[in-house]
């Protein structure tokens, strides 16, 4: 995620434990919950960033637990700079991975949501979420969405993991897999079409950018 930042100040937006700073300590750390970790303790919906002011904003599994992220991308699109980039690493719905995001997995999956409703996704807990709106956002009604932003646009979509982050055990304690065996396997789906990976993945990086 952060290879695909521009040079400049990086904001990580639903940064937690604040774990992406032991990759780069010069992260800002922004989270709608306190602490000990976190720089700014703020609403995404509002960040609190002059217009322009922002080379880079970063997150990880956030946008799926924002009520309406549109207008996070709105903030996104105010706050970044010409040429500063959006970078998310989200869920992805696809064939293979809604099985699983639906039965096992914790937090819901609506893939008839209506993402340009005029009216939140969800409650205002920070934890309450869809998972499936990355992929209504980027994949499904990615057109619609062109065209009803204003300064950002998608630049990158890679979907991710169809086989080796379930058997990671994503953000779980165990994982069924060696870290030989997870580096052989990462080889392997770098080389997948992506019309098989679009099918089976189980992450999105999207990577967008303001172009004025």
């Amino acid at each position: 995620m952060l290879g695909q930042c521009v040079p400049g100040c990086v904001v990580e937006i639903g940064a937690g434990c604040g774990s992406l700073q032991s990759y780069d300590a010069g992260v800002i750390s922004l989270d709608i919950v306190n602490s000990p970790w976190v720089d700014i303790v703020a609403d995404a919906q509002g960040l609190p960033f002059d217009a322009e002011s922002v080379d880079n904003l970063v997150m990880l599994d956030v946008l799926h637990h924002i009520p309406r992220p549109l207008l996070l991308l709105d903030e996104a699109d105010r706050v970044l700079r010409p040429g500063g980039k959006l970078v998310m690493l989200e869920p992805s719905i696809t064939l293979l991975s809604q099985f699983f995001y639906s039965r096992i997995h914790p937090e819901p999956v609506d893939m008839k949501a209506d993402m340009f409703a005029d009216q939140p996704l969800s409650s205002e807990d920070p934890f309450a979420s869809n998972q499936a709106i990355p992929t209504l956002l980027f994949a499904k009604h990615e057109q619609t969405l062109a065209n009803r932003l204003n300064g950002l646009e998608v630049k990158h979509n890679e979907w991710l993991g169809p086989f080796s982050y379930p058997l990671s055990g994503g953000f779980r304690p165990w994982q069924l897999l060696t870290k030989r065996t997870l580096r052989m396997l990462l080889k392997l789906e770098r080389r997948l079409p992506v019309s098989v990976l679009k099918l089976l993945a189980f992450r999105l990086l999207t990577v967008m950018e303001k172009s004025r």
